[in-house]
């Protein structure tokens, strides 16, 4: 379907565009998908495996007022956009499906058209989803980003949904980071407990080392290495995860052993601990804190103590935030960039890297196991949080599996030690985690 010109009685009587024709116009590229809308029409393929269906004017607003992912997400949240061929847990197919897609403003002659389809009204942003967060932080200054307050908020917006919802999702691990898999055929839980594994054996962690583990999450980490003996001290920003976590470290009677603290790592008084390991927290913290977060780390290391940072980053080193739907309704003001600015700002404040290594693939695997469980505890999920945050998750999921299956994003551990004065840290030959 082409968008036909105008004749001279065309010229005297606009005519209307269908959906299909301004769907067509917003995009470019191949179209592997079938979009139909409320107005009858239709493109792309018929016998396509996938498909959009556009069910009201509104969703059509959503679209025109925020082209790409956002207006997207706005629809389909709001229940105005179906998503063809794929449950709402996994949306991976209809995701995968639209990968080439790219969308663009349409030329002007067309934006007239669009515009007399739609209406004058409908051009009008309508309000979003209420799981939209648009926070009072978006009207401060650059310059108060990450405060501490401002962080807490962040992470309670992402993490204080429903323990039992991310019980669903996760599995019995409790471990919302990526999976370290030792062979394609590993489960899940297989692949989380060789995770903490791989990070206990790269810290050189043995009994009675004292750990500190920031950004712990519901304690995986923590109970991890406390069963082996360590000593550990979690943090953690979410009320609910600090809840969770100390009940589950009572319940395995590792009391004596872990605790989780409700607190910001950079309120954390101890120092002097063999190692730190930090899962998953780097993505919340801001790039332009990177400095302040690896001298705090340095300080509450002994000499020849050892870090592991664990985090998302990008295949370059350009600073972009996350997107427009994964901050507004996922990871508000999130931040990522590539492993080399991570390990520059390690270097910088004096702390000797050892090892680097990118582990994409794994957390692809990973986010599709979490989208099959919540796709497989579907009713479940609704019941505890919502259909329309349900869907929200199932989106972000699916979306990131394909962005690590794309290398958009990638993963990576970065080991670094505290070295004494001299430059010198007493380490064997590496790897030694896997001697």
């Amino acid at each position: 379907m082409t968008i036909l010109k105008q004749t001279r009685h065309d010229a005297e009587t606009p005519r209307r565009l269908s959906m299909a024709e301004i769907f067509e116009s917003a995009t470019e590229g191949p179209q592997p998908l079938r979009f139909t809308a409320f107005d009858g029409s239709a493109t792309g393929p018929e016998d396509a495996p996938c498909g959009l269906h556009l069910k009201s004017p509104r969703g059509a607003a959503y679209l025109a007022t925020a082209p790409g992912d956002l207006g997207l997400a706005r629809a389909y949240i709001s229940g105005e956009l179906d998503l063809v061929g794929a449950h709402p847990g996994n949306p991976y197919p209809v995701l995968a499906a639209m990968g080439d897609v790219q969308f663009r403003v349409p030329p002007p002659r067309t934006l007239a058209l669009v515009a007399r389809t739609i209406g004058p009204d409908l051009l009008h942003p309508p309000p979003p989803p209420p799981q939209e967060a648009l926070p009072r932080w978006r009207r401060l200054a650059e310059g108060l980003r990450h405060s501490k307050t401002r962080d807490a908020e962040a992470i309670s917006h992402h993490y204080d949904v429903s323990n039992a919802f991310y019980e669903h999702v996760l599995g019995p691990s409790m471990t919302y980071t990526c999976a370290c898999y030792p062979h394609m055929g590993a489960s899940l839980e297989e692949a989380q407990e060789n995770k903490y594994r791989l990070v206990f054996d790269k810290l050189r962690l043995t009994e009675s080392d004292r750990l500190l583990d920031i950004g712990c999450g519901w304690g995986g980490m923590v109970r991890y290495a406390a069963r082996h003996g360590v000593r550990v001290i979690g943090v953690t920003l979410s009320r609910e995860q600090a809840s969770w976590a100390q009940a589950a470290i009572e319940r395995e009677g590792l009391g004596h052993l872990a605790e989780v603290r409700f607190s910001d790592y950079r309120d954390v008084p101890e120092t002097g601990f063999d190692a730190v390991s930090s899962i998953g927290l780097t993505e919340h913290i801001g790039v332009r804190n990177y400095p302040a977060y690896f001298r705090a780390i340095r300080d509450r290391l002994r000499v020849g103590g050892l870090v592991l940072n664990h985090c998302i980053t990008r295949p370059d080193n350009r600073i972009r935030s996350t997107g427009a739907f994964i901050d507004r309704y996922v990871f508000p003001d999130g931040e990522l960039t590539g492993s080399g600015t991570v390990i520059t700002a390690a270097q910088n404040v004096g702390l000797e890297v050892r090892h680097e290594e990118n582990l994409r693939e794994h957390y692809a695997l990973t986010l599709a196991q979490w989208c099959r469980n919540l796709e497989e505890h579907w009713d479940a999920c609704v019941a505890e949080v919502g259909e329309a945050t349900a869907k929200v998750w199932g989106l972000y999921m699916a979306g990131s599996r394909f962005g690590f299956e794309r290398n958009v994003v990638q993963l990576h551990h970065v080991l670094a030690v505290r070295p004494d004065p001299h430059g010198h840290a007493a380490l064997p030959l590496r790897p030694w985690w896997n001697a």
